[in-house]
């Protein structure tokens, strides 16, 4: 499997189907056959698809929680709730549930954003463009604080200008 890249406008039909845009179903030709997992995302209004390979390697770190800590089964609660087993028809669609689509505010137009080699988020186009848009400064910012501390080491595999 390639890494997934990019992000996508697509539209979701009556029934609650999109079709999985092209380079994505590329890029998971190996994991088609399999069932995804579709659930809430942690930190926005949208959705996130798994591979099973990529849910699978999540599990295994949720079920290294102590289950008798009442925190960390509230948080397993609630990380799976509304999760969803689904498929990838033969003609590249998937069904999101009515449940899952109400939760993310989705009605029509959508945007399938790449945020790792195994998860596709799935937004509601105007809620996507509203995450997206931060004033340059706010972005600045944010860019500093998250990447800023990572500095300039090189590997021996990097190559040098």
């Amino acid at each position: 499997m390639s890494d997934l890249v990019g992000s996508y406008e697509c539209t979701v039909d009556v029934k609650g189907r999109a079709m999985l845009p092209s380079a994505h179903k590329k890029a998971l030709q190996a994991e088609l056959e399999k069932p995804f997992i579709l659930k809430r995302s942690v930190f926005g209004t949208c959705l996130e698809l798994y591979t099973m390979s990529g849910w699978n390697k999540e599990m295994k770190q949720i079920n290294k929680l102590n289950r008798f800590v009442k925190k960390n089964m509230q948080f397993i609660r609630a990380f799976t709730a509304g999760l969803k087993q689904i498929e990838i028809d033969s003609t590249g669609r998937l069904l999101l549930p009515k449940d899952l689509l109400q939760f993310a505010g989705i009605t029509k137009d959508i945007v399938m954003l790449a945020t790792s080699k195994n998860i596709i988020e799935i937004w509601d186009k105007k809620k996507y463009e509203e995450e997206v848009t931060l004033p340059g400064d706010q972005f600045e910012g944010l860019a500093e604080d998250v990447m800023g501390s990572m500095g300039n080491e090189t590997s021996e595999n990097d190559e040098l200008s």
